[in-house]
């Protein structure tokens, strides 16, 4: 964003994230800065609201299967988490970034108690988590063509944004190069019935009389 001349650097403001894709909806807050004791409160304040809209998980569960559930995200990891033996019912994912305060004991043994699993992008790789996608789209509405003064003014100008963008939110699907090769393939593909099951179209084979070049006499070389 390009300043005027008369700009002088008066602080900074961040925006703290939560980002639920198939909705689009954006919870956030604007904050001049951003440790552990700022960030851990507000995501299991946040987390304990989301939780709370959750349908309940089922009773009785059989914990060997809660375990397989919970197993399953973590298969692969080369330093997958400790899981605690008590386990509750698997009924969030939250995706996060390699911040060393992403992965302090406290937040993440609250977060398994709660039943959130946590996953981390790789890194050098932020850029896979969409939180960053939308924290680009609200920073452009709020400040694309603005000077503000005072990192409280930058605060209320994003979470003002936030606000708008709520109120008919869009929302995000992967894309990429390997959506782009799922989209090619199954164009190649014929459904079939509904089952979920397809075949490849055959092309049908052109008869050799009409493969054959012809000379300029009509006759077949």
């Amino acid at each position: 964003m390009r300043q005027p001349h008369e700009y002088i650097r008066n602080g900074t403001a961040k925006l703290l994230t939560l980002f639920h894709p198939a909705s689009g909806q954006v919870r956030a807050k604007g904050v001049t800065s951003c440790p552990n004791s700022v960030l851990h409160p507000w995501l299991k304040q946040e987390l304990s609201l989301i939780l709370a809209d959750l349908p309940a998980p089922p009773l009785g569960m059989d914990p060997a299967v809660i375990r397989r559930g919970w197993a399953e995200w973590y298969a692969g990891l080369s330093a997958p988490p400790p899981l605690p033996d008590d386990l509750p019912p698997l009924r969030m994912l939250l995706v996060q970034d390699n911040l060393a305060g992403h992965k302090s004991d406290d937040l993440v043994q609250w977060c398994f108690s709660q039943g959130v699993a946590l996953l981390y992008t790789p890194l050098g790789g932020s850029w896979l988590n969409m939180a960053e996608s939308i924290q680009g789209i609200i920073e452009h509405r709020a400040l694309n063509g603005q000077h503000p003064a005072n990192p409280a003014q930058i605060i209320e100008w994003l979470e003002a944004a936030v606000r708008g963008w709520n109120k008919n939110p869009t929302p995000f699907v992967w894309g990429g190069k390997r959506a782009a090769r799922r989209d090619r393939a199954r164009k190649r593909r014929q459904d079939l019935a509904g089952s979920g099951a397809c075949i490849r179209p055959i092309r049908p084979r052109t008869p050799l009389t009409k493969r054959l070049p012809k000379n300029v006499n009509g006759h077949i070389k």
